[in-house]
């Protein structure tokens, strides 16, 4: 079973990895050219258009052209990629509303596995 939000009616950040998370890892480089991993394209066309998409990489600029040609040969909406993010560890930090709605998330899945994710909004948040 994957993970499952549950998330407000309010506009969403997603901010996520590519490599290994929705791309393969490093397919760019071994197999020539980048794969989507098992759900992740049907993932990411759920995301209302309401909601921002920030993609974060530790690929170098030198990819952007063939990365973002990828995305957007397959119709994949996105409002930033930021290259040249360090290997290490991503941090998010966040304030929740004085409401008590939570409004910090962090999934962390195996390198190379199915997007198995899913939400559903509660109009009561």
């Amino acid at each position: 079973m994957g993970n499952k939000l549950v998330l407000s009616t309010l506009g969403h950040t997603w901010i996520l990895d590519l490599d290994g998370t929705i791309l393969k890892h490093n397919g760019y480089k071994i197999d020539g050219v980048d794969s989507f991993l098992p759900g992740a394209q049907e993932f990411l066309s759920k995301i209302p258009e309401k909601d921002m998409i920030i993609f974060l990489t530790s690929r170098t600029e030198e990819y952007s052209v063939v990365t973002e040609e990828y995305l957007k040969s397959n119709n994949i909406r996105y409002d930033q990629i930021i290259y040249g993010a360090p290997y290490g560890e991503r941090i998010l930090i966040n304030d929740d509303k004085t409401s008590g709605l939570k409004m910090g998330f962090a999934i962390n899945k195996i390198r190379d596995s199915s997007v198995d994710i899913s939400y559903e909004e509660d109009k009561s948040l």
